[in-house]
C-alpha cells in the first residue's frame, strides 16, 4: 500500500517532518532520482502497456520500496501523490520528446509536474531518463543553472497557443531541446489515446537485442543514461558518449544503472 512515510524513508529524507517549500521540494526531487532509477522494463510493459489504469499500490511496493523504477507515468505519477499528500499546490503535465511525437504522433508523451510556491511555478520531474534538470526548474526566462548544465525555456506560438522548448547544455555543447510543453494541466484519461498506439507499437516490436533498452540514473553531480547500446554520462556538466559492443559490459551497464552501483561498470 501507498504509504507516505515508507515513501520519503526510501528515498532518503531524514529532515523530520517535511513542509511543503522550496528546500524540501529541492531535497525530494534529487534524491528521489538518485534513489529510484528510471527504467523502461520496470513497470508496465511485461503484460502490455500500462498509462492510464495503473494499480499504485503495486507500482509503489515494486517500483518505489523494491527499487525496480519505471517511467514517467509511474515514478511522476506516485511523486505527485507524495507531493500532494505533503501539502504541495500541483498538477500534471504533458510533453513530448522529438521522438516520441515521430514514434506515437502525439505531444502528451511524457508525464511530469508542475508545482505552484508562493505564487512561482516550478517544473518537477523524477521520471525522465536524462540528461535532464536535477532539481526543480522555475518557469521563468532565465537561463538556470545546475550541476555544470545550463537551462532555458523558450516560448513559442503555434496553432495550439503557446507552447515551451525545455532547452539544455553542457559545458562544451550546443543548446538542445529536452522535450517541448504546454502549461496546461492535464488529468490521466488524457493519456488513454496514446496508451492504445503505445499497445500497438510495443506489440509490434522486434526481439530485444539489447537496442530496445532505456533506463537512467542519477549521481550527485549528473547523470548516465543508457539508450539501446549508447551510453551517455553527464557529470558536472561534462559529457562522454560511447557506443556499448561487448554484451556482458551491456549487462553490467544496466545492473549497475538499476541499483545504483556506480562501480559495478565503470560509471564512477
Amino acid at each position: 500500500m501507498f504509504d507516505v512515510d515508507a515513501y520519503l524513508g526510501r528515498i532518503g529524507w531524514t529532515g523530520g517532518a517535511p513542509r511543503p517549500d522550496l528546500a524540501t521540494l529541492r531535497t525530494l526531487h534529487k534524491q528521489h532520482l538518485m534513489t529510484v532509477p528510471y527504467n523502461v522494463a520496470g513497470q508496465g510493459f511485461a503484460d502490455g502497456v500500462h498509462l492510464v489504469d495503473v494499480d499504485e499500490d503495486e507500482v509503489f511496493r515494486t517500483g518505489i520500496m523494491e527499487g525496480l523504477g519505471g517511467t514517467c507515468f509511474q515514478l511522476n505519477r506516485l511523486f505527485f501523490r507524495l507531493l500532494s499528500a505533503l501539502g504541495y499546490e500541483v498538477s500534471l503535465l504533458a510533453a513530448s520528446t522529438a521522438e516520441g511525437r515521430e514514434n506515437f504522433g502525439t505531444e502528451i508523451e511524457h508525464m511530469f509536474v508542475r508545482a505552484v510556491l508562493d505564487g512561482e511555478e516550478w517544473l518537477v520531474d523524477v521520471g525522465y531518463p536524462g540528461p535532464s534538470y536535477l532539481e526543480p526548474l522555475r518557469v521563468s526566462d532565465e537561463v538556470q543553472t545546475q550541476y555544470g548544465c545550463q537551462y532555458r525555456l523558450v516560448r513559442k506560438d503555434d496553432e495550439g497557443g503557446e507552447a515551451i522548448a525545455l532547452q539544455r547544455r553542457g559545458r562544451v555543447t550546443r543548446w538542445g531541446t529536452v522535450y517541448t510543453f504546454r502549461l496546461q494541466a492535464r488529468q490521466w484519461h488524457d493519456w488513454k489515446e496514446l496508451e492504445d498506439r503505445a499497445r500497438a507499437h510495443h506489440a509490434t516490436a522486434a526481439p530485444d537485442d539489447g537496442q530496445g533498452t532505456l533506463c537512467g540514473r542519477t549521481f550527485a553531480d549528473g547523470q548516465a543514461v543508457l539508450k539501446g547500446r549508447r551510453l551517455l554520462v553527464v557529470r558536472d556538466g561534462r559529457e562522454r558518449v560511447r557506443t556499448v559492443v561487448d554484451d556482458a559490459e551491456h549487462q553490467r551497464l544496466v545492473t549497475a544503472l538499476l541499483t545504483g552501483d556506480p562501480d559495478l561498470a565503470g560509471l564512477a
